[in-house]
């Protein structure tokens, strides 16, 4: 008898109930599960490895597969562990290809299984932009609904870490972009602890991007509620004057910002998209409507780009409450330049502060 991943269940090895060779056996808790509830503090790093681990423990459908995800953990080690604890069979070291890589996440799904893939590092996607975008994507459409391809697919993302040429872009807007792709981004410990384990439920594919320079520093988790929905925005700080939106680490940024201009008199409201596609456009709206301005950061090139959008659909939607232009603040619309000039090519608090004070200008 053989499974769909090919391994026989009739040797005697440790077989899980889906056939899949080397899992953990149902009775145990692997030593990355989080047991218990309460607020631990964790890098996002780590709270994605526990969220991923709950994942693997609650649905022995989901598979691992990436470059060096096994006994490495992961460039930035967010699998760290987890084939000592649910083995190779369900976290799978692949070949450096990764249109190879989504192709056999898309067999797995279509096959049932509930795949997580990880790109080393955003700018290696592109090989895979492919596999993405006229297959994931489609074909679920193609097959009127009756296929399901429950496939995540995980983007460390955005510069901030001194790193060379490929690995410090923000390709989420070639994504947003695609019909059939949902797309979110967590900016704390807590929702990507939360929001992994949400996508990989999610029946859609899932791109999971996450901000690489956040994934060391600590937040609060709470291992008893979530929150928010996997596409819901939030606002993270309340304010009067101006209203700034962004996702990713580009959040954090956006709330040292507000405490400076607190400090000078100007009273920000903060919010995280949290979903790039779709986005939710409720909170935006609703804030937009009260502080009559808007600024859009982000680290991504400033045209044809997810603040492109936020910016027309709000001027769209709420033009009669605005009182001033939507203000973009983004990277520039050229390659990632060395390390050396990210700090020139990152918007950084400074530069939100202007387009703060542009906007209260008019």
């Amino acid at each position: 008898m053989t499974d769909t991943l090919g391994t026989s269940a009739a040797v005697g090895r440790a077989v899980d109930a889906t056939g899949v060779e080397g899992a953990t056996p149902a009775a145990a808790t692997p030593a990355s599960v989080i047991t218990g509830g309460g607020v631990r503090t964790l890098p996002m790093a780590k709270a994605l490895n526990a969220g991923l681990a709950a994942a693997m423990a609650a649905d022995e459908k989901v598979v691992l597969l990436g470059e060096d995800i096994g006994p490495l953990g992961g460039v930035f080690r967010v699998t760290e562990n987890l084939q000592r604890d649910f083995g190779p069979r369900r976290v799978l070291d692949t070949p450096l290809a990764e249109s190879g890589i989504v192709g056999a996440a898309i067999g797995l799904a279509m096959r049932g299984y509930r795949p997580v893939v990880e790109i080393q590092f955003d700018g290696f996607i592109f090989p895979a932009f492919d596999q993405i975008t006229t297959q994931l994507a489609k074909l679920t459409a193609r097959h009127e609904g009756s296929l399901s391809l429950p496939v995540v697919i995980r983007v460390p993302y955005g510069g901030h870490i001194g790193a060379v040429e490929h690995h410090q872009e923000s390709p989420e807007a070639y994504f947003a972009h695609t019909a059939g792709l949902r797309l979110v981004s967590p900016a704390t410990p807590h929702d990507a602890y939360w929001m992994i384990q949400e996508a990989i439920a999610s029946d859609d594919p899932v791109m999971f991007f996450e901000p690489k320079s956040r994934y060391w520093p600590k937040g609060e988790v709470n291992l008893d509620a979530s929150g928010a929905p996997l596409h819901a925005s939030r606002v993270v700080r309340t304010g009067t004057d101006v209203t700034v939106v962004g996702h990713g680490a580009m959040v954090s940024m956006l709330l040292d910002a507000a405490a400076l201009a607190e400090e000078e008199g100007t009273s920000i409201e903060v919010l995280d998209l949290r979903s790039l596609s779709p986005i939710d456009y409720g909170p935006i709206l609703d804030s937009v409507r009260r502080t009559g301005r808007l600024v859009v950061a982000q680290e991504a090139p400033g045209s044809v780009s997810i603040g492109s959008e936020i910016a027309a659909t709000v001027s769209e939607k709420a033009f009669f409450s605005l009182e001033a232009p939507v203000i973009r603040v983004s990277g520039f619309d050229t390659p990632f330049p060395p390390a050396k000039l990210e700090g020139a090519y990152l918007p950084d608090v400074d530069r939100i502060l202007d387009g703060v004070d542009r906007a209260l200008s008019y």
